[in-house]
């Protein structure tokens, strides 16, 4: 079987160059004390450590590691006489310089093809809703995916007077999904003007998305092709900028299978942390903020813990990749939430390929 070329997955420079400074002795104890918690979720003592290492090394001299890389913010007490535990800056470190990445086996690709494959004949938000419970399902995690929020093929629009100096815009997909928008008049506006710029719009967005219609009459507007009045001229610019709208508002996030973070979540204070997370997924806007992050480049995206505001309280983190559309556009992504404790190394490839296999069914 085919497999696809290595994916790229962004690195943070300073931690790299933290990770320089380290030891070969350091870092060994320092991947071990990450491992057993992703693994495990303890803390890691000395003791067992010096069981486990590959290295021969005394409880007092591991101590003395384990203290250069709790004063580098590396590892934590979470209370006296404990074990250590990896600092959110300390994961990253992981992340970016010591993870070992697994691969998917034949048989979790053959499954996330198969299910993929099922929705070709659906709608596009069928598709993205559907791929989000898949991966969600697999990762045993929440699954998100944040997509331009458009209609895919234009069939229809018609303007619809309010009050005077406001009118409805409704916008009509050939899969009869519909989108409606207030917009501003300009003074002096007759009915008339309303019912030429639905026709003339209506004579050329059929069978276009959004954007390419867009282009083409914003075109025609700029190049004086329209034979219109320049009251019904300002109708149709005003619906544009409306289609426009906000960032916020041209997207559209889906979440599932946020009970999967509800998982071994034990003590109250882990409780209100999830129940912080659950508001903040709820508001969407600063999730719909950090997914645009990941529209900006390729590979894998990972941002653990306060990295971001969204989970500055909830201590979790995020695994995103994008997909594209057949221009090679970036038009969406698609990833998990889970605690911080998760299977990077299992489920970043898995978030990777399955983002590849959407960008593949748009094309």
């Amino acid at each position: 079987m085919n497999r696809d070329k290595p994916f790229s997955r962004p690195s943070s420079i300073e931690s790299l160059s933290e990770l320089q400074k380290l030891n070969e002795r350091s870092r060994t104890i320092f991947r071990h004390i990450v491992e057993t918690y992703l693994a495990t979720g303890e803390p890691v003592g000395s003791r067992n450590l010096s069981r486990h290492l590959p290295m021969a090394l005394s409880p007092a001299s591991i101590r003395n590691v384990m203290s250069d890389l709790e004063h580098l913010g590396f590892i934590y007490a979470p209370h006296t006489s404990a074990g250590r535990l990896p600092t959110e800056t300390g994961l990253r470190l992981f992340v970016d310089g010591l993870l070992e990445l697994g691969d998917l086996t034949d048989e979790e690709r053959r499954q996330i093809e198969a299910q993929i494959g099922i929705m070709r004949e659906k709608s596009m938000e069928q598709v993205l809703t559907e791929a989000g419970e898949m991966i969600s399902g697999l990762s045993h995690c929440a699954g998100v995916v944040l997509t331009d929020k458009q209609v895919s093929r234009l069939k229809h629009i018609e303007f619809v007077q309010l009050e005077p100096g406001k009118a409805l815009v409704v916008l009509v997909g050939d899969n009869q999904h519909v989108e409606n928008r207030v917009i501003s008049l300009p003074a002096g506006l007759t009915p008339s003007s309303l019912v030429e710029a639905a026709n003339y719009l209506n004579a050329r967005i059929r069978g276009l998305t959004l954007d390419e219609a867009k282009a083409q009459i914003e075109n025609e507007l700029a190049s004086a092709k329209a034979e219109l009045d320049q009251l019904t001229q300002k109708v149709i610019e005003a619906g544009l900028a409306t289609w426009s709208g906000a960032a916020g508002d041209q997207k559209s996030l889906i979440v599932r299978g946020q009970a999967n973070l509800l998982i071994d979540v034990d003590g109250l204070e882990n409780l209100e942390r999830i129940r912080r997370l659950f508001e903040d997924l709820e508001s969407k806007r600063d999730l719909v903020q950090l997914l645009g992050l990941a529209e900006r480049g390729d590979g894998v995206h990972i941002f653990i813990g306060s990295e971001n505001k969204l989970f500055s309280l909830s201590g979790s983190s995020l695994i995103v990749a994008p997909f594209e559309d057949k221009r090679s556009k970036i038009v969406g992504v698609l990833g998990v939430i889970g605690p911080t404790r998760l299977n990077y190394a299992r489920i970043i490839p898995m978030v990777d390929y399955t983002a590849k296999l959407i960008g593949r069914m748009l094309t």
